[in-house]
């Protein structure tokens, strides 16, 4: 086996998992004393920072979508040992984030106020909202730049390296978000919008120091970037044909959150508050499910670049058995201690008492996506990126449906505007799992 290549074991699994998992938390991290940062401000900051929230994370999803695409084919190429081809992938990648991000910039500056205009009732929610973004996107050229470094130190195995990163950013994230909201630290008092441009500098901290390790540890020489400096239009539209499909299933999937919140912002202040909370501790209980989706999605292409096939469904069911305990032991000491994690939030005794209904919703819906996502990942793996956009056009679809009917026509308490997650994610886990025992992947060149 070629040294790009990866076992098929539970050692494996976790090796690559772990440092994935904590350069996810770390930033997680970030978005936790975000929102109790911004929650001090009061109710209304609080939601808005859940509807805004969600609309940089569908950015953040696009360019992940491109960085996904582009690391199916890394994966392929490392599994292949390729490592030239690995190089030409990754400097085509970065010209091509580059012209991608600014162009995803410019339709967000034009998108935002009617989208929001449109949208949200309440005039001082669409302010709030649309000075937020207008400061927010101008992070997001060096977000996806890192993104697409991330996925090649995944690709090659060298995961840990994404830790240093994270952490870089996170720590410029929280103290400016102390001293640029609160006006501490010798810094102006911005309120909501301080937040903003605390993420735009973490994001610019954290591509810097993603770019300087590459350099640092040489790997320009075994990779050598610097060979390939001229954009191949060829290669990135077949890197786009890959991406593009992954790029639409993102936008579907948060852009279906997005709505949600447009929907519970009808439902009031209150409503709209708690779910942001709520927003934000489903993301940090999945922490350690998505590093195992992200494994799975690497380690099955890797499999079929080393022409091993016949193991890939072994590996996806070992890496949902992991995610599978990993969220059940999570999701008891939540059930446990559900006020206690609530509190740390908001310290509003009214707000925690009407959130805790949904929380447990969203605790028993963590159990289903903890599977659903490292099945679907792994058919993302297979590079059979039209079938995942299907999937998730099907799934997001009987979401809206749910969501039109149980939040916007009927009105229905919060929690069960909530159990649109499990709509979601069954939905998803049946599809993907069907697709995958077919065998109707094997065979797909990228």
């Amino acid at each position: 086996m070629n040294n790009l290549g990866v076992a098929a074991t539970n050692r494996q699994i976790i090796k690559l998992a772990a440092p994935i998992s904590l350069a996810i938390l770390i930033p997680q991290l970030s978005f936790f004393t975000n929102t109790i940062f911004v929650g001090q401000l009061g109710e209304r900051e609080l939601g808005v920072n859940g509807i805004t929230g969600v609309f940089y994370l569908i950015l953040c999803m696009i360019g992940y979508g491109l960085a996904s695409g582009i690391q199916v084919q890394m994966a392929r190429r490392a599994g292949a040992g390729d490592k030239q081809g690995l190089a030409q992938l990754l400097s085509n990648g970065v010209m091509l984030s580059v012209l991608f991000s600014l162009g995803l910039m410019m339709i967000t500056l034009w998108l935002v106020p009617l989208l929001f205009g449109f949208s949200l009732q309440d005039d001082n929610n669409f302010a709030l909202s649309i000075n937020f973004i207008y400061l927010r996107v101008w992070g997001l050229p060096f977000l996806i730049i890192t993104q697409l470094l991330s996925s090649f130190f995944i690709s090659i195995s060298r995961s840990r390296m994404l830790i240093y990163g994270s952490i870089a950013a996170t720590i410029v994230n929280v103290l400016l978000d102390y001293g640029l909201i609160f006006g501490k630290l010798g810094l102006p008092a911005m309120g909501f919008n301080g937040a903003a441009l605390a993420s735009v500098l973490a994001e610019i901290t954290g591509c810097l120091v993603m770019v300087g390790l590459f350099f640092y540890h040489r790997l320009h020489v075994d990779y050598p970037l610097l060979r390939f400096r001229h954009f191949d239009i060829g290669l990135s539209q077949r890197s786009l044909s890959v991406a593009a499909p992954l790029i639409v299933q993102f936008m579907f999937s948060i852009g279906g959150w997005l709505v949600f919140f447009f929907f519970i912002e009808h439902l009031g202040g209150q409503s709209l508050a708690a779910s942001q909370v709520l927003r934000n501790i489903f993301g940090i209980v999945s922490v350690g499910t998505w590093a195992l989706a992200t494994t799975c999605n690497t380690m099955v292409s890797n499999l079929i670049g080393q022409k091993r096939q016949a193991e890939v469904m072994r590996i996806v069911w070992k890496i949902c058995k992991l995610s599978l305990l990993y969220a059940v032991v999570l999701c008891v000491l939540m059930l446990l201690f559900a006020q206690q994690f609530l509190w740390v939030y908001t310290k509003d005794t009214s707000l925690i008492l009407f959130s805790l209904p949904s929380l447990r919703v969203i605790i028993v819906a963590t159990i289903v996506m903890s599977l659903s996502t490292v099945v679907f990942n792994g058919v993302v793996g297979t590079g059979n990126t039209l079938v995942n956009l299907t999937m998730e056009v099907t799934c997001v679809g009987m979401y809206l449906v749910y969501c039109y009917f149980v939040i916007y026509k009927w009105r229905s308490p919060l929690y069960i505007c909530w159990g649109s997650e499990f709509v979601y994610w069954s939905s998803l886990l049946i599809a993907a799992t069907w697709y995958l025992r077919s065998g109707r992947w094997k065979g797909k060149e990228i």
